[in-house]
């Protein structure tokens, strides 16, 4: 049996990874060289493009992800509901725009109903909590579930573009 091309192993390890990932460690996962990551993630979105499909290939901050093409959301509302009342919903919102937040300055913009939202948003996987190193608050991140579910890209920082040059 022959090996998959390496378009075909580009697509799985984007689909197994979740998230984006620089050409630089497709390379070193796909053990070729990055000219040749280049031009198949070309070819790999080319494809996705013609063939209209439900999944799309996306490049933002030098790094490529695979996830649900935008227009597909109504979908994944009826597939994937998400019980959440509008104030967590507003919750999370807070959290997502700020991608990292003391639970203590989300209570204070949020008020003391959002003890109850973060409960709530851990119980449901979408953020994790960890307590800060030298205070009594804790940091509220996102999780990798909250991004497959909204269908939304982690924004990557300044560290991150470092290593995708």
């Amino acid at each position: 049996m022959t090996s998959p091309s390496l378009t075909t192993r580009l697509e799985a390890i984007l689909y197994l990874k979740g998230r984006p990932v620089s050409v630089g460690e497709l390379a070193e996962l796909s053990q070729v060289e990055r000219k040749e990551v280049e031009e198949a993630l070309i070819a790999l979105t080319t494809s996705y493009a013609q063939r209209e499909s439900a999944l799309e290939i996306v490049h933002q901050n030098g790094r490529f992800g695979l996830q649900l093409r935008a227009g597909l959301g109504d979908l994944v509302k009826d597939l994937l509901p998400v019980n959440l009342s509008t104030a967590t919903l507003r919750t999370l919102a807070t959290i997502a725009l700020k991608k990292r937040i003391l639970q203590s300055d989300l209570v204070d913009l949020r008020g003391s109903g959002a003890y109850d939202h973060i409960k709530e948003l851990l119980a449901q996987e979408f953020i994790e909590r960890r307590r800060q190193n030298d205070g009594r608050s804790y940091w509220i991140t996102l999780t990798e579930k909250f991004h497959r579910t909204f269908s939304v890209l982690p924004d990557l920082g300044a560290t991150d573009l470092a290593e995708a040059a």
